[in-house]
């Protein structure tokens, strides 16, 4: 009907009164969305801002009151994914790239070993060009608002949450939600239209910070919004999900699992990835890392707050480059007496089967040109009297591509090594490949184990755990012959080892850092470019100066990332104050 639809805006942010937001209508008759007039009071208006009457204080608002969130708006398809999703599952497409690469090329026909380590490399097709179809992302951003957040903090979040809805597109929707004592969702899962973030930045902007902290709260508001969404993608779509908070909850638990919705946790039908970010050096790091760890996101440690809007590009370049999803690499055993002992996959769950003559790993998402390195150790026989070569493996990988939806499985090539009667010195060198996957899984362990020496106290142990694990490095086939990875990672534990060798650099950085580090490379996925900075070049190591890889980067991230420095920097030169005018001088006639 006219009534109806003709309802009346926010009488502060303008913005239509839609179903589900929190409204507060004052005795006046004026409407206000709860949040707007919350914001107006905090400021000290009293009064109406358009009658100037003096209204009642808005409500308090508990958990316990959210009716469901079922407002979201339609998923659109854009034709071009429409005609992705038609193409023949058969045609040929992007796949994913499959390699082995043995520890050493020969092994003598008489010898046997009881571990043979193979590395499996995998990496995703490359990021399609700009206009082409990328499948739609569902994000839910959840903004700590606490009182600890009001200056400076809350103007960078604002600006990082600002640049994230710029750069999402009209068949993305966005939802946001904020929490101190209690949570609010700010913004409805909504798409990104031009009316659609013009509405999420006008919502983002009337934030304020109050109250205490309860990131379980929160958590569980975002969880609601995600489970009682009404339209889905059915076909392919990406969800995830961006937590940043400053402090600590003040909500205690059992666990800090106990964050974790429900439909978050398991690795089966979870809901969504939730990538944290801890802002500053007083926030809850174990609690932010054990929130990503359960739900298989990653957790950053953002100690340059300046950088949030950088942390939270270089996120979402990779959350709009999804190429592969359901990536799972199955490991097979060719020859008869191979048999496989452990795969070393990180985060990623893997497993042996009974007799041992196969194993699997679970990878999940994959960003376009994103990779993955693993491990496998097998045990070889001693090959018979008239075998030259001993094939070890073969590998597969299946996946659903991320734009079309069709599953596709592809086979790497066969892991296979020569068997002469006598292994020569060119034959028993090492393969550089799986030497620089050793080091790096070896020193993903030091950090762990220094952790643990810190977390009791022992930060001489700690500190100890890493300088023995910068020269293992250091003394490694390709830390000697100059890998650049391996002098990231050199630079890396000297950061850590300083960061951990007193109590409280390490409660106030050191925790934070080894944790970031820990999700970075368990997971095999880039870190905050703001615990970066600290870590890769910056300190004189041996990366310092000569332009040190970032592990993990793909060339989405990376570009995202120096859009937002772009945006810093065009914005720092437009709120600069302008010099000063000269005045003039006038002379007046006598």
């Amino acid at each position: 009907m006219e009534g109806e639809a003709a309802a009346d805006p926010c009488a502060i942010c303008l913005s239509d009164v839609g179903r589900g937001q929190a409204i507060f209508r004052a005795e006046c008759s004026h409407v206000f969305h709860h949040l707007c007039i919350s914001a107006s009071v905090a400021f000290g208006h009293r009064n109406c801002p358009l009658c100037n009457r003096r209204p009642p204080p808005p409500p308090a608002m508990p958990s316990s009151s959210h009716g469901p969130y079922d407002d979201d708006e339609p998923v659109v398809v854009e034709p071009s994914v429409e005609a992705a999703q038609d193409v023949d599952p058969a045609a040929d497409h992007a796949v994913v790239a499959l390699r082995t690469h043995c520890e050493r090329p020969a092994l003598a026909r008489g010898a046997s070993r009881g571990s043979f380590e193979v590395l499996v490399h995998a990496v995703a097709p490359g990021a399609a060009a700009a206009g082409a179809p990328r499948t739609p992302l569902d994000l839910v951003t959840v903004i700590d608002l606490n009182g600890s957040m009001r200056g400076q903090k809350l103007c960078l979040v604002k600006q990082a949450v600002g640049f994230v809805i710029d750069n999402l597109g009209p068949t993305d929707r966005l939802c946001v939600v904020s929490f101190s004592n209690d949570a609010n969702r700010v913004v409805r899962l909504a798409r990104m239209t031009a009316d659609g973030k013009a509405s999420a930045k006008r919502a983002v902007e009337a934030l304020v910070a109050s109250g205490g902290t309860n990131i379980g709260e929160g958590l569980r508001m975002a969880a609601r919004v995600l489970d009682d969404r009404r339209y889905r993608n059915t076909v392919t779509s990406v969800t995830s999900l961006i937590l940043l908070s400053d402090g600590r909850d003040g909500h205690r638990r059992h666990r800090h699992a106990d964050l974790v919705p429900p439909s978050f946790r398991g690795s089966g039908n979870r809901t969504a990835p939730i990538h944290t970010f801890g802002f500053g050096t007083d926030h809850d790091a174990a609690a932010m890392h054990t929130v990503a760890e359960e739900t298989g996101g990653t957790f950053s440690f953002v100690e340059n707050r300046a950088a949030i809007q950088d942390s939270f590009a270089q996120c979402i370049g990779g959350l709009l480059s999804v190429a592969m999803q359901s990536v799972r690499i199955a490991v097979a055993c060719v020859h008869p007496g191979v048999r496989v002992l452990g795969v070393k996959s990180g985060r990623y769950k893997n497993r042996v089967d009974a007799d041992r003559r196969a194993a699997w790993v679970d990878v999940g998402e994959l960003y376009a040109d994103e990779e993955r390195r693993f491990l496998v150790f097998v045990r070889v026989p001693a090959a018979e009297a008239a075998e030259e070569v001993s094939q070890l493996i073969k590998v597969r990988c299946s996946y659903r591509d991320a734009v079309s939806g069709c599953s596709g499985c592809v086979a790497g090539d066969d892991a296979a090594v020569l068997r002469p009667p006598e292994v020569g010195d060119g034959d028993a060198e090492l393969s550089m490949e799986v030497e620089r996957e050793r080091v790096r899984v070896a020193a993903t362990e030091d950090i762990a184990a220094a952790r643990a020496a810190a977390e009791r106290g022992e930060h001489a142990e700690a500190a100890r755990i890493l300088e023995a694990g910068q020269e293992a490095v250091r003394r490694s086939a390709p830390g000697v012959a100059g890998d650049p990875t391996c002098a990231a990672l050199e630079d890396e534990l000297g950061d850590l080892g300083a960061r951990a060798s007193n109590r409280r650099e390490y409660a106030q950085k050191g925790r934070a850092a080894m944790l970031a580090g820990m999700s970075s490379h368990r997971q095999q996925r880039d870190l905050s470019v703001a615990l970066r900075s600290a870590h890769f070049g910056l300190r004189g190591g041996r990366g310092a100066g000569r332009g040190a890889p970032r592990p993990y980067e793909t060339p989405a991230m990376r570009s995202m990332v120096k859009i937002s420095r772009s945006a810093r920097e065009q914005q720092q030169r437009t709120s600069s104050p302008a010099p000063p005018a000269k005045r003039a001088h006038l002379r007046f006639a006598e």
